[in-house]
């Protein structure tokens, strides 16, 4: 699986190297190395099949500074530049599924269409936000629950939702509802796993990501 450029600069760079830069090389010698807060939007089209999800994704302030260093104070130029980047990350992001995995009925829903409505934002500490929506290619029908989890299979990025407003529906038909279950804690054998491979570039297992990821469901009538 490839990553996406906005990630990948910090794997042919050396994430700790990246970190002595910004003076933070011990958060850097952590297992994972990047560190991602979602919100996510389940969207209904008018049929009331589930038709695409929205993310906004915000990163880390060490790889924010990481991923902007170089873009320049020209309001005009720095819209351009944000925007072509958005672009090209989600257009590698889709051979990594985008991060997004579905089940729906108990069965896996991985066809996704070329995201669209993406950008780059940066706040006033110039903390980068990716946001753009996901389109099914085959839109779900109600009546069975679906599943969405946003992770990093080999946990290389920490992706978490948030706190307050993790996970939101959008012209949802009447009845339907939405829970965010937590993950259950490590085994000592997975924090083991995790705490050997602290400091390294490996992975520590290639669906360990899974394993501490949240799980919104939504069910409808």
């Amino acid at each position: 699986m490839r990553l996406s450029p906005l990630l990948y600069r910090l794997w042919v760079t050396g994430f700790v190297a990246a970190g002595a830069i910004f003076g933070l090389a011990s958060h850097a010698s952590a297992h994972p190395h990047v560190f991602v807060v979602v919100k996510s939007v389940v969207v209904f089209g008018q049929d009331g099949k589930i038709a695409a999800i929205r993310h906004s994704w915000t990163f880390d302030d060490m790889y924010s500074a990481f991923a902007t260093q170089g873009l320049g104070p020209d309001p005009a130029k720095l819209a351009s530049d944000l925007q072509q980047l958005a672009k090209v990350n989600v257009e590698q992001l889709e051979e990594a599924s985008f991060f997004t995995f579905l089940r729906v009925g108990g069965k896996k829903q991985s066809d996704f269409s070329p995201a669209t409505d993406y950008s780059i934002t940066l706040d006033k500490d110039k903390i980068v936000t990716l946001s753009f929506t996901v389109p099914l290619k085959h839109p779900t029908i109600t009546g069975r629950a679906l599943i969405l989890q946003v992770t990093d299979p080999t946990y290389f990025v920490a992706f978490d939702f948030d706190k307050d407003r993790a996970v939101t529906m959008e012209n949802a038909p009447a009845g339907c509802s939405l829970n965010i279950n937590q993950p259950q804690g490590l085994s000592a054998a997975d924090q083991k796993r995790l705490e050997d491979v602290a400091g390294t570039n490996d992975s520590p297992g290639q669906d360990f990501g899974f394993k501490l990821a949240s799980r919104a469901i939504v069910a409808c009538p």
